[in-house]
């Protein structure tokens, strides 16, 4: 199974490489008040998905970090632990029992 992985991780490398071999035309991205920038195709890719991960990231990160943060609960009982009864807990210690 671990050459297995091995060989499906050597095929998709090898697949986005010629990918990236297939896809070195320039291109020219227009940004604001007349700015452009002229790159790759593959790196222009690559950076509009490193972007979308640190979205996804910053988005999700409140919700990981609530997930993580203990929570007030009640004290339950150890089911584990046997319990005593209340009589050897709090005996009841009567001088006058008889009404004397």
């Amino acid at each position: 199974m671990k050459y297995l992985m091995w060989l499906l991780n050597a095929a998709i490398f090898f697949v986005l490489f010629a990918f990236a071999l297939n896809n070195q035309a320039p291109v020219t991205l227009h940004l604001f008040f007349g700015a452009s920038w002229q790159a790759p195709i593959v790196l222009v890719l690559l950076c509009v998905l490193l972007m979308g991960v640190m979205l996804g990231v910053l988005v999700m990160l409140p919700l990981w970090l609530r997930a993580r943060k203990p929570r007030k609960t009640t004290v339950v009982p150890n089911p584990l632990q046997p319990s005593v009864p209340d009589a050897v807990a709090n005996p009841v210690t009567d001088t006058n029992a008889h009404g004397s």
